[in-house]
């Protein structure tokens, strides 16, 4: 019995609550930076045309944006994992170390990305979203200019804020995230009620809210009292040891990340390109000229059930993100039973906090479309796609997001990638791709419904693969905690 109380003493029930609890906080405030743009420009003042089609443009240009930030995501993760093995290991010197490479080693591919979507601005936004009107394109242009400069404050507030949680210091990224939801809204109001500089405005707003928690997440890695630190202005020389352990779980991680946005982006094209195919599935309004213009009542309604899921979706990403910390730490110890008892406590949490977060999306339904200035036929699309979807999420979500959290701190990526992008482009795109556009006789144009029978049907897949692996046992050998094969 003492032996035991022992083993498992290594995060408290209350630490569990501290840790978790922030990084949900954080991850709601993050959320919501996308989705204020698009509600305060949907509520600006301009005809009912002109806030449509600003505030998809916006939408839609943040499907490119979360693709790209995915990527420092998963440097940010390898990071996380590595640096967090070594402390659950007790060796700070390797987890310092681990740190100053992956902050210079973000900041750079940062900087390069950021540059490269400046210069690629018309052919990326061409690439994807070639089929929408003039003046949803030029909004899109607009935006895509601002927040492509801010992606080297995304690479540094990532690498930052994983190596704090690293540290159990998950009050900090909570603190950050919510300076930068405050910056956003309060900017997004001078710049679009008081000086109506429009989707620019919004642009600017979203800017300045990534740098200033950025330069604030740096100055708290850089304190003293830290385990893991990294000071400002510090001189770092590439270690490729280092920054291989880094990219040997980052890589894969990144690539199953930003397959999954891609697979995201590529269904809200298809809704998009749907609905300019097919007249009944859009109505028409005027522009800033008077001019007659078509606005897309699906891609609205997407874009409303989009940004509301997400908030709904916050607790199974945090519990995933915590679980690079809890998980990566008990593998640390070396200890394969005390970390299959993390994992069940894990996804206690997941299901508890997962259901009571989308009932009170559900509960709060009405009102949250309401909030839109999109026409009524857009948000009745909106609650339709939204009741479908969350009343999956209740059963589905911890296993599909959870879950390869869990699988990453164990290391075993690989098969997290694998399966992942297997299930994004059989279910997610190919469903939506059949289920939304008109290149098909016969088949049913759902317009946004599709898109989200594609992505719940994804979502089953995934907790039937993963759910799986986690059962089978060889998550152990991932990880390193056995050498020989695990029997399933």
């Amino acid at each position: 019995m003492e032996t035991a109380k022992r083993k498992y003493t290594l995060f408290t029930g209350k630490q569990l609550l501290w840790l978790v609890l922030p990084i949900v906080i954080e991850q709601i405030f993050s959320t919501s930076l996308g989705f204020f743009d698009s509600l305060m420009v949907s509520n600006m003042n301009a005809t009912q045309a002109v806030r449509s089609n600003a505030s998809n443009a916006i939408g839609n240009v943040d499907y490119i944006n979360n693709l790209i930030i995915q990527l420092f995501s998963a440097f940010a993760t390898g990071g996380a994992i590595v640096t967090s093995q070594a402390l659950g290991a007790g060796d700070r010197d390797r987890a310092n170390k681990v740190a100053k490479q992956l902050v210079a080693l973000v900041a750079c591919v940062s900087l390069g990305v950021g540059c490269l979507c400046l210069v690629l601005n018309r052919p990326i936004l061409k690439l994807f979203y070639g089929n929408v009107d003039a003046s949803t394109f030029a909004y899109q242009r607009t935006y895509f200019y601002v927040t492509a400069a801010s992606f080297p404050f995304i690479g540094l507030f990532n690498a930052c804020a994983a190596l704090l949680r690293a540290q159990r210091k998950s009050f900090s990224t909570m603190a950050s995230a919510a300076m930068s939801c405050v910056v956003n809204i309060g900017l997004n109001a001078i710049f679009l009620f008081a000086l109506n500089m429009g989707v620019l405005g919004a642009g600017l707003a979203t800017f300045f809210c990534r740098g200033v928690p950025a330069v604030f997440m740096m100055i708290l890695l850089g304190r003293k009292d830290n385990t893991v630190r990294v000071r400002i202005g510090e001189r770092i020389r590439f270690d490729g040891g280092m920054i291989k352990s880094i990219l040997k779980l980052a890589v894969p991680s990144g690539v199953e990340s930003a397959l999954f946005q891609l697979g995201k982006l590529m269904t809200n094209t298809f809704v998009n390109a749907g609905v300019y195919a097919t007249g009944a599935k859009s109505i028409t309004g005027l522009n800033e000229a008077g001019e007659l213009i078509h606005i897309n009542i699906q891609a609205n309604g997407n874009t409303i059930a989009n940004q509301i899921n997400n908030f709904a979706s916050v607790v199974g990403s945090g519990v995933g993100t915590s679980c690079l910390t809890v998980i990566g730490q008990s593998v640390g110890a070396g200890d394969p039973e005390q970390v299959k008892y993390y994992m069940k406590r894990m996804f206690i949490i997941s299901y508890i906090a997962n259901g009571l977060c989308v009932g009170a999306i559900l509960a709060l339904m009405p009102f949250l479309t309401g909030l839109y200035g999109y026409a009524e036929e857009a948000k009745a699309i909106g609650r339709q796609c939204l009741y479908f979807c969350l009343t999956l999420q209740f059963f589905t979500y911890p296993l599909s997001f959870t879950a390869p959290g869990v699988l990453k701190a164990t290391s075993d990526v690989k098969y997290v990638m694998v399966c992942a992008v297997l299930s994004m482009f059989v279910m997610r795109v190919s469903l939506a791709f059949l289920l939304t556009t008109d290149r098909f006789p016969g088949m049913p144009e759902l317009g946004a419904m599709g898109y989200w029978i594609g992505m719940c049907s994804d979502w089953v897949l995934r907790s039937v693969l993963f759910s799986t692996r986690l059962l089978s046992g060889r998550w152990k050998k991932a990880s390193g905690l056995i050498r020989e094969k695990v029997e399933t």
